[in-house]
């Protein structure tokens, strides 16, 4: 079992690039076998694993208020629906962080922007999020390129405490990507995550199979969260030991 970083000052985002919230976000994390999820995960990369496992999550939720610093967010532009499939990494400088398979987003500009700034794996997708007293609802179906879908129905519940599972999953402060053929990094700074509860009523999705996956066996363990006021900064590239 491999603890995630807990962040540091040297770890604080001095300069971001992008301001979002993300808001109504679930978690849902099924085990995976390591040798499984690191075909897919490339080299020099490590996948961290808690219990023996690897962990693949889905996560979809409404980014909101995207926008660079000093600058108002636009409507419409600035929040929409994303849905990421994601694992947990850790770099050769030996930080941990968050490889993702996929990240759908309804906003062509905000797809667009992040593949050629960060070197993200975004895709083009008609997306909804319907909120009622007690439930959140959450479709996807991916335009462009490839397809792919998800059909989500959950029941958030009361506070959760974080534990040690909660801090591996959701204590992050890194996003690995490929830009121009390098590895690099992004730092992400955020507050401790306000988990809740939340019963799955429907979880249907084709992103892992998507992404190389074996369809997920057995029952997923899920959180979910309110909001979360996110700073990203710049890509960086990664140093190599041998470099």
């Amino acid at each position: 079992m491999i603890l995630p970083a807990v962040a540091q000052p040297h770890d604080r985002v001095r300069r971001a690039l992008m301001l979002q919230s993300w808001c109504d976000l679930t978690f849902i994390h099924w085990r995976y076998p390591v040798e499984v999820v690191r075909r897919c995960v490339p080299a020099p990369l490590e996948v961290e694993t808690f219990d023996g496992a690897a962990w693949v999550a889905v996560t979809p939720f409404i980014l909101r208020g995207l926008r660079p610093p000093l600058l108002p967010s636009i409507p419409w532009i600035s929040q929409f629906p994303e849905t990421n499939c994601r694992t947990y990494v850790r770099g050769p400088d030996g930080h941990s962080g968050v490889w993702f398979f996929s990240l759908d987003a309804a906003r062509v500009a905000a797809v667009t922007g992040a593949r050629m700034g960060y070197g993200l794996p975004y895709a083009w997708s008609r997306m909804r999020v319907v909120k009622s007293s007690r439930q959140v609802l959450y479709q996807s179906r991916r335009i462009f390129p490839g397809s792919a879908r998800t059909d989500i129905v959950v029941e958030p519940g009361e506070p959760l405490a974080s534990q040690a599972l909660e801090l591996f999953l959701t204590a992050r402060f890194r996003l690995y990507s490929v830009r121009l053929g390098r590895l690099t990094y992004a730092s992400v700074e955020h507050a401790p995550w306000p988990l809740c509860k939340v019963r799955l009523i429907q979880v249907e999705q084709t992103l892992t199979a998507c992404a190389g996956l074996p369809d997920p066996s057995g029952p997923p363990i899920a959180h979910f969260s309110p909001d979360l006021r996110v700073r990203i900064g710049p890509p960086k590239r990664v140093r190599l030991l041998n470099s």
